[in-house]
């Protein structure tokens, strides 16, 4: 299997202001992790996201404003916990530039599996809205990507950050050939993710999980839900937003995996990935606010990401 890494020193200069969970450390870690035990994978500096590719998601009047808000100086909110900074433009850009990248890269054969390691996170980020430290939401864009350019018509995007996608969501909900499943901590931000949320086409799976439910309750919630429905759906690429806030040590939530659970999560969807479309797929690194945590889980699923 080959794996490409798709990043930019970019990513960092998104200032969140003191105190913010989302903060440069989280990424600093992830590539540090990249340094020492993935050295040999390949990385790739991301492009700018082309206004083209983040309209095919998001409303026009909405990705304007998010650019015209970016300040000159000092911190801007779009809500209570999305901030602007004046280094936020080229990060933003970058963090749905790589999925797009890897994407181009993934279909053309360049690789088998790539992983983005970018931020701000995406996955909340709603057609016309900013949420939940997101702007824009990049796996939906990188999604969009495989069909607009490459033609795909089957995408699935299979979610475990501890909280619910509700932007990939929204944005899939009435297509039949979007696929989204999310396991998350519920009931918690940001309120949505409930079993009886299926999408227009029934081609949305949700596995809510109550507080302090462990690597059982995970694993035997996606053996039963979401994989089996992934597997029926028969995607011809396979989208990961990769979030390691499930982890137990994390500050921001109340879920208890172990990196373990990563591993076992990325393995069974790579077996799928393997058996509808070749083995492609492409990860993007979501939430994960506990250092150990964060450089834990990432590690365990690259391996099985590489490992195919």
């Amino acid at each position: 299997m080959t794996t490409l890494i798709f990043t930019h020193t970019d990513c960092l200069a998104h200032d969140t202001g003191p105190g913010h969970p989302e903060h440069a450390g989280r990424l600093r870690t992830v590539l540090q992790l990249l340094d020492e035990e993935f050295p040999d994978l390949t990385r790739r500096d991301a492009p700018e996201a082309t206004i083209e590719q983040l309209e095919r998601v998001h409303d026009p009047h909405y990705v304007r404003h998010v650019l015209d808000s970016i300040p000159a100086g000092g911190y801007r909110r779009l809500d209570p916990d999305t901030v602007l900074s004046p280094g936020s433009r080229p990060a933003i850009l970058r963090a749905a530039g790589a999925v797009c990248a890897a994407v181009d890269a993934v279909l053309s054969g360049e690789a088998d599996t790539a992983f983005c390691a970018v931020r701000p996170c995406g996955h909340h980020a709603e057609p016309d809205r900013a949420k939940g430290f997101c702007l824009f939401n990049n796996v939906a864009v990188g999604a969009q990507q495989a069909r607009a350019v490459h033609g795909l018509r089957r995408v699935a995007v299979v979610d475990f950050d501890v909280h619910h996608g509700n932007g990939t969501q929204a944005m899939f909900w009435s297509d039949p050939d979007l696929f989204f499943g999310s396991s998350h901590q519920w009931p918690f931000y940001p309120g949505t993710g409930a079993r009886e949320e299926r999408g227009q086409f029934a081609n949305i799976v949700n596995l809510p999980l109550p507080a302090f439910s462990g690597s059982t309750e995970f694993r035997a919630g996606m053996a039963e839900t979401v994989l089996p429905e992934l597997d029926r759906f028969a995607p011809e690429l396979i989208l990961i937003s990769a979030g390691f806030d499930a982890d137990a040590r994390d500050p921001l939530a109340q879920l208890r995996l172990q990196p373990a659970d990563f591993a076992w999560i990325t393995n069974e969807v790579m077996g799928l990935a393997r058996r509808h479309c070749g083995g492609k797929a492409v990860s993007v690194l979501e939430g994960g606010y506990g250092m150990d945590g964060l450089a834990e889980g990432c590690a365990a699923h690259l391996r099985s990401l590489v490992g195919g």
